[in-house]
């Protein structure tokens, strides 16, 4: 016979969820202060070598729009349980995300 899997509210779940939410946001926090975008973003995006030293508010918005459209599309492919879903890539999307937007003037 076997076990069924636990229910999404199942209460015995609740402390291994919160250690593992914790755990992921931990690892995104030491990415966003390590973050540096000649080294990270290129992994992530295919940008020309203009655009990456491009320091100025509108390029930064190009490449935040760029970011959240790339997390959006690996979010989905997670959340439908695709092969090609890669979990650090998501991660490190999400740690270049914040560290681009942590750097626009409001």
């Amino acid at each position: 016979m076997t076990k069924a899997a636990p229910r999404p509210n199942d209460p015995t779940d609740a402390p291994i969820r919160r250690r593992a939410r914790h755990a992921v946001h931990a690892a995104i926090g030491a990415g966003i202060a390590l973050y540096r975008r000649q080294t990270c973003l290129p992994r992530l995006l295919p940008l020309p070598p203009a655009e990456l030293a491009d320091e100025s508010d509108a390029a930064r918005r190009r490449i935040v729009a760029r970011l959240a459209r790339a997390l959006r599309a690996e979010r989905m492919r997670g959340r439908a349980g695709h092969w090609t879903y890669d979990l650090n890539r998501h991660i490190a999307l999400h740690q270049a995300y914040e560290g681009e937007r942590q750097h626009l003037r409001p």
